[in-house]
């Protein structure tokens, strides 16, 4: 199978870049720097700068997966602006060059967070409940699932992936989170009791691998653990795998105060669990957070 990724240097895409590698795929990844492309995803995958450098080779998946980090910096004009550029301007690039070309691939796989129900608060969030809130991390997935749901106008299957918080020592928030906490100066944020949708990164590829592999596959799809936790257990339990106290909270007002409108992605929360997953018979590898973590941290 030839697959096509866009975001394919970031943590989800190095890991799908290697695990298909070794099923005997064939990868190529739309960079902007596609010469790091070969160290950072395996030395036979390809980079290119342009997709036009692909001409009319058969194709048969697309995963898009590019945008820039939405939790490195706080959400002024200029940030948001790139963050939108990054989801829905690259993704109407894609659909623009998939609609020019002769042969199309039969699914496209796109990014999406569980961001994109807004702060659910208690209430637990399957794949049909609709928004809850309308903020900007809700506005910004929207636009990115509406812009990937046009693929379908040109015969090729979209899936939605609403991915949750990932969990890898080798990036995202559980490495920023590890000095920290390894100091012992780790704790709950706010009072603690918004809920993570966590997903270990073994699972996450393997629910990408599997819905790739679904035929009637389409929509939609929370890829989140079974099992989500409040904040404060999650803190808990990452400080009892590292053997270090988690006493020193990030009271709700400080964050606010320094990060403004995006300390909300840290004091709201959702209850997402994964039903069309588990409904279509994938079976997660790690449905608890304490052993998820205690596979990840091993060796640390």
């Amino acid at each position: 199978m030839h697959i096509l990724l866009t975001g394919g240097t970031g943590l989800i895409g190095r890991a799908l870049c290697a695990h298909w590698a070794e099923q005997g795929h064939r990868l190529t990844v739309w960079s902007r720097e596609p010469d790091k492309v070969a160290r950072l995803c395996g030395a036979d995958v390809r980079g290119i700068a342009r997709l036009e450098e692909l001409g009319e080779e058969p194709l048969d998946a697309v995963i898009n997966l590019a945008g820039a980090p939405i939790a490195d910096r706080p959400w002024s004009s200029k940030r948001k602006a790139l963050l939108w550029a990054s989801r829905i301007g690259l993704t109407e690039q894609l659909l623009t060059w998939l609609q020019r070309r002769q042969q199309r691939p039969a699914v496209l796989l796109s990014g999406s967070a569980v961001g994109w129900y807004g702060n659910g608060g208690e209430r637990e969030l399957s794949e049909d409940t609709p928004q809850v809130t309308d903020d900007f991390a809700a506005q910004l997935c929207g636009a990115w699932e509406e812009t990937a749901q046009r693929a379908e106008d040109l015969g090729i299957r979209v899936v939605l992936l609403r991915t949750g918080l990932v969990l890898s020592p080798d990036g995202g928030m559980l490495k920023r989170l590890l000095l920290p906490f390894k100091l012992g100066l780790g704790g709950r944020i706010g009072d603690g009791r918004q809920w993570m949708p966590w997903i270990h990164i073994a699972d996450q590829i393997g629910l990408i691998d599997f819905l790739l592999q679904q035929g009637d596959a389409r929509g939609p799809y929370n890829a989140c653990a079974p099992l989500p936790v409040r904040n404060a257990e999650f803190s808990k339990t990452l400080g009892q795998a590292l053997s270090r106290p988690t006493i020193f909270p990030a009271p709700a007002f400080v964050l606010r105060a320094a990060l403004g409108e995006m300390s909300e992605l840290l004091l709201g929360g959702q209850r997402a669990v994964p039903t069309r997953l588990l409904e279509a018979g994938f079976s997660f590898r790690f449905t608890h957070l304490d052993v998820a973590l205690a596979d990840l941290l091993g060796h640390q």
